[in-house]
């Protein structure tokens, strides 16, 4: 195991550039997830980590030792991709085990590596078959049992449940926070998918046109994001934003939105710091779940619009204003289209953003 230090990272392509001064601290035995859209340079940064790509400027240690010239194959590190990159020809017990082949280890150390692997991956009664006759999440799992008898200093995944099915990858996720639990080896993993990122990483590094948008633990990020690109990215149904002027009456901070500018979402919680911001237009932040039916001068009201029951929840998409907004209710609860609805704000869980930066307030 090591720690992983990412020092003023940047890779351009010509003019263009893809990596802007990236810095990243990973503890040992860390699992870091490098999240966010296609094009945003994440898996180009995982292959300067590995070595599979030069970077233009600034620094990569693995532990004490900085690798920026090292080869690939001497930074003791294993890699799992999207593809799986399986020799086909190969029985799954000489996949699993080819790199150990490759570096002369004997052949009784490298079948006990084998079998330990197997059994923690559950594949022991696969061993004598080919890619060929298993499954998408079996591949995965050789893909896995080969890296790990590498007994890596750092384990690098390249989005490796994209080819799976919806039930299988939260199979598969499951098998990784397992794995890592088990191995306890530092991890960096890319992924577009923000649910595979808040319930495997220990740390989140949100990434857009190359920069580190917000880098945290999963919680930090969903409840306190540092911009509106961050918040509206991570949760499903995304974040709310309400526009509105911030106000204060008879001493609290209060939200006035609408056209006409009459309605009021009353924000007795919101930190005091935000009075610097009175007067001024904001953008509310509001998570779908931290609504609930009721009245008062914590609720915004609306007109129903849409319903999307899901089974464990019911979605109302709702008009505020001339804005619409998404409610996570419960089951039971079926408003029709066209309903006058109000809903209570928990607005302990709001968060303000400038419109002009974007940014957090």
């Amino acid at each position: 195991m090591a720690t992983l230090s990412i020092n003023g990272v940047r890779k351009s392509f010509g003019a263009l550039e893809v990596l802007q001064s990236i810095d990243i601290e990973l503890e040992d035995g860390g699992f870091l997830v490098l999240l966010g859209p296609s094009g945003c340079g994440k898996s180009t940064l995982l292959s300067i980590i590995a070595g599979l790509e030069p970077s233009s400027g600034g620094d990569v240690f693995i532990g004490a030792r900085k690798v920026n010239d090292v080869h690939p194959k001497d930074r003791n590190i294993a890699m799992v991709f999207q593809s799986y990159a399986l020799y086909p020809t190969m029985q799954v017990s000489r996949n699993i085990g080819f790199g150990l082949e490759m570096r002369k280890v004997e052949r009784s150390e490298r079948e006990l590596a084998v079998h330990k692997a197997a059994e923690l991956l559950q594949v022991e009664h696969l061993l004598d078959r080919k890619p060929g006759q298993l499954s998408g999440g079996q591949r995965q799992r050789v893909a896995m049992g080969r890296a790990i008898v590498r007994n890596p200093d750092l384990f690098l995944f390249d989005e490796p449940l994209s080819n799976l099915d919806a039930k299988l990858r939260v199979e598969m996720r499951t098998e990784i926070k397992r794995l890592h639990d088990r191995l306890g080896t530092t991890v960096v993993y890319v992924t577009h998918d923000q649910v595979e990122a808040m319930t495997l990483g220990s740390r989140v590094a949100v990434m857009k046109g190359g920069v580190i948008q917000q880098l945290a633990d999963p919680q930090t990020i969903y409840d306190e994001p540092a911009n509106l690109f961050v918040a509206g990215f991570i949760g499903s149904p995304a974040m709310n934003f309400l526009n509105g002027t911030l106000v204060e009456l008879d001493g609290t901070l209060a939200l006035r939105h609408g056209e006409i500018g009459e309605a009021v979402l009353a924000l007795p919680e919101l930190r005091q710091d935000a009075k610097a911001f009175v007067g001024l237009k904001v953008i509310a932040g509001i998570r779908p779940e931290t609504f609930h039916a009721g009245t008062g001068p914590c609720a915004l009201s609306g007109v129903v619009d849409v319903i999307e029951p899901t089974g464990p929840d019911t979605l109302v998409i709702f008009n505020v204003e001339g804005q619409l907004l998404t409610a996570r209710l419960g089951p039971r609860e079926r408003p029709k289209p066209g309903d006058a609805m109000n809903l209570v704000v928990d607005t302990s869980a709001v968060n303000l953003f400038d419109p002009e930066t974007g940014n957090r307030i």
